[in-house]
Order: structure tokens, then C-alpha cells, then sequence
């Protein structure tokens, strides 16, 4: 469906919201009995009727923001605000729920039922998802309700929720799924049913979205069955923590000038690896895998301060979990917590991927690559003895590994 389509549509019931009518998004039998509107809740109390007339959701993503007081909440979709409400109360005086929707009329409604409560940290913002009007790191959580599936760009959507985060930041929405891809009868015959599945994603496409955006920690889980391979789902993501005025990201192609020169840096100091000179992107990028590659940069400049990587151990399907990983950190950027922010990423995300060993191999007087390994979780499996010559000298190596307790379990 169509921006102006949708928008249209949804104006449409706030307009009859507004003039107290009881409205629905897809069939009434449908919408009573499969868990979409104000059936998703248990919280209610002190809302105004009108905004709980006017709930279109396919779940309660307040329950899953995991909102804490101080924090500051946007929800991409807001309609007519009973989520924003509900986080206003969450986030406390001290916080701040923002709604964002493209609908004049939702939010005319919005306002209105804001003003009933009489809350005052709540923010109501004309705009599309696809393009926030907000500053970079400007919240604590996104949240959502079965929105996010009628976006005809929603890698955009997705990308623009990782944008505004601050690191460490949630992303905890509802939304509709379907189980693989349907075929066009079933999708129909669905469509005809629940009007939001239109654009609904399946979950391993929803999953890909996520983790090229940025996010972590992504999980998916189906809440409600609607039939024909439609289900209501919680899906829930972290953008990766890090220290003030960096951020964790997907490294880039744009990255590679000062991924390299990180690289070089570290094979200078005659402590991260055999090698002497860093290769080429060309051939950096062919040795590593298309996933699993992050920098940290600096929010204001851009420029990236290190970086993690991942490449594969073998080709044998029997080692396609295992894979082993490089991180070099600039050196005047040290010891100042970067190495641990990207590595922690790297483990999370490796999860979300389905890796169950990361290996890695440290030279024995690199104590703090050991260190920094050690603390998030990797031992000490073996010396390679004797394994090289580097600048002349016979050295061993420190093979470590981290098991995941998660994946392969």
C-alpha cells in the first residue's frame, strides 16, 4: 500500500474516532478475537475512552520497552496515542514520550486525548517513519504497533530507529509477521481478513533488516496465530552500548581508509599479528565475512576508532558456527573502554547469526588483548608453540575461545 494510501486510510478512522465512533482495522470479528486494539492491554486505567476506542495495535509493546523512569520513548506510528500514554506514565515526569505519525487527523486525535489526561511530557510530531524529525541518540526506546509492516520502505524505518537511539538503547515493538513466504492465495485470503498484514514481512527477513541496521540482541517472538501464516509477534533488539560521543555500527565500505590505517597501526606495535602490513580493502573484505563487521566512531566526525571482523574458520559445513575474529582499537583511543564495546557487540550479534565458538589467536604478551578476552568470557585452549618468526624472533600463540551458552547448546 501506497504512503498516501495509508495515511488516507488511517485519517479516515481518526476522523471517526474523533467523532466518537468505534473503529477497526480489519474485520470486527477479527479484531475482536484476534488480540488487535485495546484487547492487547491490562493497563488502562485513567486513559481516556476515546483513546482506548481508537487502539489499532496488534500488541502492547509498553509491556516489552522495558521503559524506566527519566527515560525518553519515541513510537514510530502513535495513531491515536495510547501507547505514548501509557509510556508518559512509565517514563515518569522526569521523561518524555514522543509520538510520531503521518496522519494530521491521528494526531489531532492524539492531542486531544493527551489533554483529557492531562499529561504534560508528551510530544506529538507531524512526519513518516521513514524520516524521523529528531536529532541523532535523542532516545532511550522505540516502540511501535502494527505499523511498521504498512512502511513500503521498511529498511528505512528500521535504520532510522538504530539513527535516533542512544546506544544501549531498546527497540521493542509489535508487529505483523508471516511465517515464510506466503503464497499469493493464502496472503490474500489473509489480507482480506486482518487489514494490516499488508507488507507484513516473514521473520527471517524482519531478523536480516535488524541486524543490517545495527541492532543486536534481536529476538522474535510470535504472540498470537491469526491463520494463514499471519501472526501478531514482540520483536525486540539493542542498539550496542558504547561510551558518550561514539556509537557502534555496521562497518562500511566508506570505513575502509581509517579501518586500515587502525589495522596498520596495530601491526606496528609488533603485537597484534605476524603480518607486517595490512592488506588492501580488496583483499581485507574477501577474507572476511559479509556479516559480523563493526566500528566504533565518533558521532560528531565520523571518524572510526576501531573495529571488529569476523572470518571464517573453514568451509565444512560442520564448522559453519565457528568462526574466528580480529579487533584493533586506534592507539590513542585506548583503555578507554572501546575494545570491550565492540567485542561485546561482536558476541551478541555472532548469537543472533547462529555462531557458537568464536577463536582467535593472541600473542602470549599481548595482556591486554588477553585481558580484554578473558573478561568477556574467551579462555585459553592451547599454545601453538615456536608458531612463526616475526621481526626475527620465534614466538607462540595463545589460541582462545568463547563458547556460546546460547547457541549450540
Amino acid at each position: 500500500m501506497a504512503h498516501d494510501e495509508v495515511v488516507e486510510r488511517y485519517s479516515d478512522l481518526a476522523r471517526a474516532a474523533l467523532a466518537g465512533q468505534v473503529i477497526a482495522d480489519c474485520s470486527t470479528n477479527e479484531f475482536a478475537q484476534g488480540n488487535f486494539g485495546a484487547a492487547g492491554y491490562d493497563d488502562l486505567g485513567a486513559l481516556p475512552e476515546g483513546a482506548v476506542r481508537a487502539s489499532l495495535g496488534c500488541g502492547n509493546p509498553v509491556a516489552v520497552a522495558e521503559l524506566r523512569a527519566g527515560e525518553t520513548v519515541l513510537d514510530l506510528g502513535s495513531g491515536g496515542g495510547i501507547d505514548v500514554l501509557l509510556s508518559a506514565r512509565r517514563v515518569g515526569p522526569h521523561g518524555k514520550a514522543f509520538g510520531l505519525d503521518a496522519s494530521p487527523d491521528m494526531l489531532a486525535l492524539a492531542r486531544r486525548n493527551a489533554e483529557q489526561v492531562g499529561v504534560s511530557n508528551v510530544k506529538f510530531l507531524h512526519g513518516a517513519i521513514e524520516h524521523v524529525p529528531l536529532p541523532d541518540q535523542t532516545v532511550d526506546a522505540v516502540i511501535s504497533n502494527c505499523v511498521i509492516n504498512l512502511s513500503s520502505d521498511k529498511a528505512a524505518v528500521v535504520a532510522e530507529a538504530f539513527r535516533v537511539l542512544r546506544p544501549g538503547g531498546r527497540f521493542g515493538v509489535s508487529d505483523v509477521v508471516v511465517d515464510g513466504d506466503l503464497d499469493p492465495v493464502r496472503r490474500a485470503a489473509a489480507e482480506q481478513r486482518i487489514g494490516c498484514v499488508a507488507g507484513a514481512l516473514p521473520v527471517e527477513e524482519y531478523h536480516e533488516l535488524l541486524a543490517q541496521a545495527g541492532f543486536v540482541g534481536i529476538r522474535i517472538t510470535l504472540s498470537a496465530d491469526h491463520g494463514d501464516g499471519v501472526h501478531s509477534a514482540i520483536v525486540q533488539a539493542v542498539k550496542p552500548a558504547i561510551g558518550p560521543g561514539l556509537e557502534v555500527r555496521p562497518m562500511r565500505e566508506a570505513d575502509a581508509a581509517q579501518a586500515l590505517a587502525i589495522y596498520q597501526a596495530g601491526l606496528d606495535t609488533g603485537q597484534a599479528s605476524f603480518e607486517t602490513t595490512a592488506p588492501d580493502w580488496e583483499r581485507f573484505t574477501a577474507g572476511k565475512l559479509p556479516h559480523l563487521r563493526y566500528v566504533a566512531a565518533d558521532t560528531q566526525t565520523g571518524e572510526v576508532v576501531g573495529w571488529v571482523a569476523a572470518s571464517p574458520v573453514s568451509a565444512r559445513p560442520v564448522y559453519a558456527g565457528v568462526v574466528e575474529h580480529s579487533i584493533y582499537v586506534h592507539p590513542g583511543c585506548q583503555a578507554h573502554g572501546i575494545g570491550r564495546a565492540l567485542l561485546a557487540a561482536f558476541i551478541t550479534a555472532s548469537e543472533d547469526a547462529g555462531v557458537w565458538t568464536i577463536q582467535t589467536g593472541i600473542f602470549g604478551e599481548n595482556a591486554a588483548s588477553l585481558s580484554l578476552h578473558q573478561a568477556l568470557g574467551f579462555r585459553v585452549v592451547g599454545t601453538r608453540e615456536r608458531m612463526g618468526r616475526h621481526h626475527g624472533t620465534w614466538r607462540d600463540v595463545l589460541l582462545m575461545e568463547r563458547r556460546s551458552a546460547v547457541v549450540g547448546t
